[in-house]
C-alpha cells in the first residue's frame, strides 16, 4: 500500500509538472495555477487526515 507521504509527493510533483507545461500567458497559465492550488489543497487534506488518524490512535509520532 502506498504511504500518505509518497502519495502527497506524487501529487505535488504531478502538479508542478503540469503547471510547467502551461508557462505561456493566458488561459493555459490560469488553468495551471488553478491546478497547482487544487493539488496543494489535496496534499494538505491528505496530510491533515493522516495526522488526525495518528492522533486518534495515540501514536508517538504524529507527523506524516
Amino acid at each position: 500500500m502506498i504511504s500518505y507521504k509518497a502519495f502527497l509527493k506524487t501529487l505535488l510533483v504531478a502538479g508542478f509538472a503540469m503547471s510547467l507545461a502551461a508557462c505561456d500567458e493566458g488561459p493555459a497559465e490560469d488553468a495551471g495555477e488553478e491546478l497547482d492550488e487544487v493539488v496543494t489543497d489535496a496534499g494538505n487534506a491528505v496530510e491533515d487526515a493522516c495526522e488526525d488518524a495518528k492522533e486518534n490512535m495515540d501514536a508517538d509520532d504524529e507527523d506524516c
